[in-house]
């Protein structure tokens, strides 16, 4: 669990320092109090670009001296863990991290913490565009293979540059030899992928029903070794290159999810059925990566409770008992009222 944060010139915190417990971290005030960007300081102790995916330039406090940062002390069994963030002036678009003092990638986060979390953006999940599940099904299996992170960073590296390559015509050999990266980072990227889905449908079959609908998941798009990959890409490269892009491999995958109860589409569930079904399948994955890594994930829950009727809300808080620290949001104490005395509660 997180003991500690320190917000330092973050959004619109100038210098704030917060004090957790386990279990529970329920933070309450007003629209545009601050909620969400404090959950947004914490999911930046993990690789990419936190919930909102917003520029680091647009993190910093308007008006500040430029620059911010984010530091918090991990509590962990085997000691205290020091991690820290942020940008300076002089380089906004910068990320400078720290692990016990020490620089460090944001990559290397994962090796200590596994954040996951949800937002009011993601209840539309279900109906977004591929690129949106993508990059959730990414987060999944990220806190379970750490690794995942930089095959992708490379595959996308070598992707950009193979389609560059392809405009301008240029030379054969190191045009095999992206394809040849792209191959080996994009078989570990859908290999990745794959078991963490067969692992997280197995999860979910085990569910009981009620609470939560129970979900069933596919990948769908391209699958296959590197030797499978290499062919296909070299295969492709005229039509990529008409294309202005690669229209082949993991980047084009998509995470099919369906109401399992009503063997429907999940896109095509009510709205609150979504976030429902959302919300099952990130509990099945909490349990997941505490059963596989030893370590309970940090969850943040942005405004979880407002659209969930009071007994799913209950169904919710009860799931989410001994499964770690989770930080939640609202606008309202009584929202949390389900959750008792058992709670760090925050007014921001």
């Amino acid at each position: 669990m997180l003991s500690r944060l320190v917000l330092t010139d973050f959004r619109n915190h100038a210098d704030l320092t917060l004090a957790a417990g386990p279990g529970f971290v329920v933070l309450t005030g007003e629209n545009g109090a601050g909620k969400t960007n404090i959950l947004e300081a914490v999911s930046l102790l993990a690789p990419g670009r936190g919930l909102r995916r917003a520029a680091l330039s647009d993190m910093a406090r308007q008006g500040g001296p430029g620059g911010f940062g984010v530091a918090a002390t991990l509590a962990r069994a085997e000691g205290d863990v020091e991690l820290a963030t942020g940008t300076q002036a002089s380089a906004p678009e910068r990320r400078i991290v720290r692990i016990q003092g020490a620089a460090a990638s944001a990559n290397a986060f994962a090796e200590w913490l596994t954040v996951l979390w949800l937002t009011p953006a993601m209840d539309r999940l279900f109906v977004e565009p591929a690129g949106e599940r993508r990059r959730f099904l990414d987060r999944l299996t990220l806190a379970l293979s750490n690794t995942h992170a930089t095959h992708a960073t490379r595959y996308d590296a070598a992707m950009r540059a193979r389609n560059r390559l392809l405009a301008e015509e240029g030379d054969a050999e190191w045009l095999s030899a992206l394809e040849a990266q792209m191959a080996e980072h994009g078989a570990a990227i859908d290999a990745a992928r794959r078991e963490t889905v067969a692992l997280l449908a197995d999860a979910l079959a085990d569910q009981p029903a009620g609470g939560f609908p129970r979900a069933t998941l596919a990948l769908a798009g391209w699958g296959g070794d590197v030797d499978d990959l290499l062919d296909a890409l070299r295969r492709g490269r005229a039509r990529d290159a008409a294309a202005g892009r690669t229209l082949v491999g993991p980047h084009r995958a998509d995470l099919i999810v369906t109401h399992r109860d009503k063997d429907q589409a999940a896109g095509l569930a009510s709205t609150g059925e979504q976030k429902a079904l959302l919300l099952g399948i990130v509990l099945a994955h909490v349990d997941l990566v505490a059963a596989r890594t030893g370590h309970q994930p940090l969850l943040l829950l942005d405004e979880v409770a407002a659209h969930l009727d009071p007994a799913r809300r209950a169904a919710l808080f009860a799931r989410l008992e001994g499964r770690g620290q989770v930080w939640m949001t609202g606008t309202e104490e009584a929202l949390f009222a389900e959750v008792g005395a058992r709670a760090t509660r925050i007014a921001v």
